[in-house]
C-alpha cells in the first residue's frame, strides 16, 4: 500500500506540475510563494466567496467560456484581435490573466493594487478602428464593463455546476460583489454588486453583440484547434464542450457552435465534471501520511 500511495502521489505531482506550468508560466512556483507568502492586508478575507470560485478547477471550463463570450461584442472582439497576440502567444496571454486572478484575489492589497495599474497602463494603448469603421478603447468603462461580466457570469455559472462546493445565495451575491471592487479599480464606474444585478445587466448589453467573421474565427481557434500536446486533446476537448454549454443559447447559436441538450446531460456534462475532478485532485497537495 506505501508503495502505491508513493506512486500515486508522483503521479499526481507530476500531472500537478505540468497543469500549473501551463496555467502559471515559467515564474508560476515564484510567484505562488510571493502572492501568499507576502505578509500584509488583503482585498479579500480567507471567507470570501471569491477565494471559493478562483481556487476551484471549476475555473479552467469558466475561463474558455468566458472568451467565447466575450468575443460577441464587435469592439472588444476588436481589440483582442488587434492587440492581444492570443494566436502567436495563447499560453503567454493565459499566464498573465492567471497571474492577475491570482494576485487579485489573494495577494496583499498593494500587490492587487499595483496589478490593477499595470493593466490600466495597458488599456490606456489599445486603441483602433474596426472594420466596419468602429472606434473602440481599450480603457472606455462600458467596454470594459461587457468583459467583466462576460468574466463574473461565466466563472459562477462553472463554479455552480462543477465546483467541490457550489455557493448558497448569498455566496453568489458576495461572489459578484467582490468582482466589483476589482473592477472598479479597473475603471468599471458601477459594477453589478448582485446576481440579480449581473443578470440584468448582460441583458442590458444583447443590442450591442453580435458574431462578427472574427469572433467565429477565434472561437474555432479555441474549440478546434487548442494548443495543447496530443494526450491533452480529449480532456481539452471535454472541457471545450462544456464551456459551450456554460453558453447561453443565444451565444452559442450565434457562434455557430452545435449543441445537442439531451446529449448535454447525459454524456457532456457529466466528463465534464470528471475532467474537473481529475484537475482538482492533480492539483490539491497530497496530505501527509499519519
Amino acid at each position: 500500500m506505501g508503495l502505491l500511495a508513493e506512486g500515486g502521489s508522483a503521479l499526481r505531482d507530476r500531472i500537478g506540475q505540468a497543469i500549473f506550468s501551463r496555467v502559471a508560466g515559467p515564474d508560476g512556483p515564484d510567484n505562488r510563494v510571493r502572492i501568499h507568502g507576502t505578509p500584509g492586508p488583503r482585498w479579500f478575507g480567507p471567507e470570501r466567496p471569491v477565494r471559493r470560485v478562483h481556487g476551484d478547477a471549476s475555473m479552467f471550463i469558466g475561463g474558455l467560456s468566458a472568451l467565447l463570450l466575450q468575443t460577441l461584442h464587435p469592439l472588444a472582439m476588436a481589440a483582442v484581435a488587434g492587440h492581444s497576440g492570443f494566436r502567436g502567444d495563447p499560453w503567454g496571454r493565459l499566464q498573465r490573466t492567471s497571474t492577475f486572478l491570482a494576485v487579485t484575489t489573494y495577494g496583499t492589497a498593494d500587490s492587487a493594487q499595483q496589478a490593477v495599474d499595470r493593466v490600466r497602463a495597458v488599456h490606456e494603448t489599445v486603441r483602433g478602428t474596426t472594420a466596419a469603421g468602429e472606434e473602440y478603447r481599450a480603457a472606455d468603462p462600458r467596454l470594459l464593463c461587457w468583459v467583466h461580466v462576460a468574466e463574473v457570469d461565466s466563472f459562477l455559472r462553472a463554479h455552480q455546476r462543477y465546483g467541490a462546493r457550489p455557493l448558497d445565495d448569498e455566496g453568489c451575491d458576495g461572489y459578484v460583489a467582490d468582482m466589483a471592487r476589482i473592477a472598479v479599480a479597473l475603471g468599471v464606474p458601477d459594477p453589478p454588486r448582485s446576481r440579480a444585478e449581473l443578470a440584468e445587466r448582460l441583458a442590458a448589453y444583447r443590442g450591442e453583440l453580435r458574431a462578427t467573421p472574427e469572433a467565429r474565427s477565434t472561437a474555432r481557434f479555441l474549440l478546434l484547434n487548442p494548443p495543447v500536446p496530443l494526450l491533452a486533446r480529449l480532456p481539452y476537448g471535454v472541457l471545450a464542450a462544456n464551456a459551450v454549454s456554460l453558453l447561453p443559447g443565444w451565444a452559442s447559436r450565434a457562434l455557430w457552435l452545435p449543441r445537442v441538450p439531451p446529449a448535454e446531460s447525459v454524456c457532456v456534462r457529466p466528463l465534464g465534471s470528471a475532467v474537473t475532478a481529475g484537475i482538482r485532485w492533480a492539483l490539491t497537495p497530497p496530505r501527509d501520511a499519519a
